[in-house]
C-alpha cells in the first residue's frame, strides 16, 4: 500500500514523495505504537544501565535471546516466546552467579553472552539468521501488540517507582542495607525488566541492534542532561525520536528499519557531542 504526499514549494511545482508500507490497519498501527513505547522504555532502561556501568552488557543481553529464538524457529512456534524463555533464564542465571560469587555483573553477562551466541548460531537456521539478527522476525497480531504495549507500560512504571532505590544501591550498598533495602532483589528486578524490554524490541531491531537502542539515546542524555529526572526523560525522548525518524526514513527509502533507527540515534549522539563542546566554550 502506498501513501502519496504532495508538497507545493514557492515555485508552485508539485513534488511527489511516496512512502511505502505505511500502516493501513489496526495491527500495523498498534505495531508502530508498540515500537514507540518500547523506545521510550529503552531510554529509561539505558539511563540506569549507564549509571550501573552496563553499557556493553546491554548489547550482550540481547544476544542471550538467540538460542531461544533459534529453537523456537526450529519448532515452528513464535520466536519471541523462545526469546522470552531464554532471556528470563539468562537473567536468573546471571543474577544467581553474581549473588553467589560476587563476580561483576558485566563479567557474568559476558560469559553467558558468549555461550548463547555460540549455541544460537549453531541451532538457528541459516535462512532465518538475518531476520533474527536484524529484526522483522514477525508482525505481531493485535492481541500480541496489546500485550506488548501493556508490558512496556508496566516496565516503565516499575522503573520510575524504584528509581531512587536503584540509584541508592549503586551509590552505597552498605547504606542501602542499613535502611533495609535488599540490593540483590533490586538488581534482579532491574535485570529482569532489562531483559523483557530487550525482548520486546527484538522484532523490529533484532539481536544485533537492540542493545544500541538502549545505550545510544542514554549516551545522548548523559551528554546534555543535568540531574537524574532530566537524564531519564531526555534519554526516553531521544529513543522515541530516533525510532520515529528512523521509521519515516526507512519507509521512504525502503531500507531495513533496524539499522536506519540506530544510524539516526548515532547521528543524534554525534550532535550531542558537538553541542556539549560548544557549551563548554
Amino acid at each position: 500500500m502506498e501513501s502519496v504526499f504532495y508538497i507545493i514549494i514557492i515555485t508552485r511545482v508539485p513534488i511527489e514523495i511516496t512512502i511505502k508500507n505505511m500502516p493501513t490497519n489496526l495491527a500495523d498501527i498498534l505495531n508502530i505504537v508498540l515500537m514507540i513505547s518500547v523506545a521510550a522504555v529503552s531510554g529509561l532502561v539505558g539511563s540506569f544501565a549507564l549509571m550501573k556501568r552496563m553499557a556493553l552488557a546491554s548489547d550482550a543481553i540481547s544476544h542471550i535471546a538467540l538460542p531461544g529464538l533459534g529453537l523456537a524457529i526450529l519448532l515452528n512456534i513464535n520466536p519471541l516466546w523462545g526469546g522470552l524463555v531464554a532471556l528470563v533464564l539468562g537473567a536468573i542465571i546471571i543474577w544467581a552467579i553474581e549473588s553467589q560469587t560476587k563476580i561483576s555483573t558485566e563479567t557474568v553477562i559476558g560469559v553467558v553472552f558468549s555461550a548463547s551466541l555460540a549455541i544460537g548460531s549453531l541451532i538457528t537456521p541459516s535462512h532465518e539468521l538475518e531476520e533474527v539478527l536484524f529484526g522483522d522476525i514477525a508482525t505481531p497480531s493485535v492481541m500480541e501488540g496489546l500485550v506488548g504495549l501493556i508490558v512496556t507500560l508496566v516496565i516503565g512504571f516499575t522503573l520510575l517507582m524504584i528509581r531512587e532505590k536503584i540509584v541508592l544501591s549503586m551509590v552505597s550498598q552498605d547504606l542501602a542495607r542499613t535502611i533495609g533495602l535488599k540490593t540483590s532483589r533490586i538488581n534482579f528486578i532491574f535485570l529482569l525488566l532489562f531483559s523483557i524490554n530487550v525482548l520486546l524490541g527484538l522484532k523490529f531491531l533484532g539481536v544485533l541492534l537492540m542493545g544500541a537502542l538502549v545505550i545510544v539515546p542514554a549516551a545522548v542524555a548523559k551528554n546534555l542532561a543535568t540531574g537524574l529526572n532530566a537524564d531519564l526523560w531526555l534519554s526516553s525522548f531521544m529513543a522515541v525520536l530516533s525510532v520515529v525518524v528512523g521509521f519515516l526514513v526507512a519507509s521512504a527509502t525502503q531500507l531495513t528499519l533496524g539499522p536506519v533507527i540506530i544510524s539516526v540515534a548515532t547521528i543524534f549522539f554525534i550532535i550531542s557531542i558537538l553541542i556539549k563542546l560548544v557549551l563548554r566554550r
